[in-house]
C-alpha cells in the first residue's frame, strides 16, 4: 500500500520508581529514586521536559506516557 504511514500516539517515555524489584529491562529509561519525595520531584521534572503525563501505578512506580 502506497502512502501508508505508521504513527505512535501513546508510548512510555520513562519509569520512575522507589522499588527496584518492581521494574527491570524494557526500552524506556528507568529512574530509581531513594525516597517518595525524590520520585515526585524527578517525575515532575521529566514530565515538564518531555511534555508527558505522569501515571501512578500505585505500587511505588510512576510511568510517564506521551499521549
Amino acid at each position: 500500500m502506497q502512502g501508508m504511514e505508521i504513527e505512535l500516539n501513546k508510548f512510555i517515555i520513562a519509569i520512575v520508581t522507589t522499588k527496584r524489584e518492581k521494574v527491570s529491562g524494557g526500552t524506556a529509561p528507568i529512574f530509581y529514586c531513594d525516597s517518595e519525595e525524590e520520585r515526585e520531584r524527578v517525575s515532575s521534572y521529566l514530565s515538564r521536559i518531555t511534555n508527558a503525563m505522569v501515571h501512578d501505578l500505585e505500587n511505588g512506580c510512576y510511568v510517564l506516557v506521551k499521549h
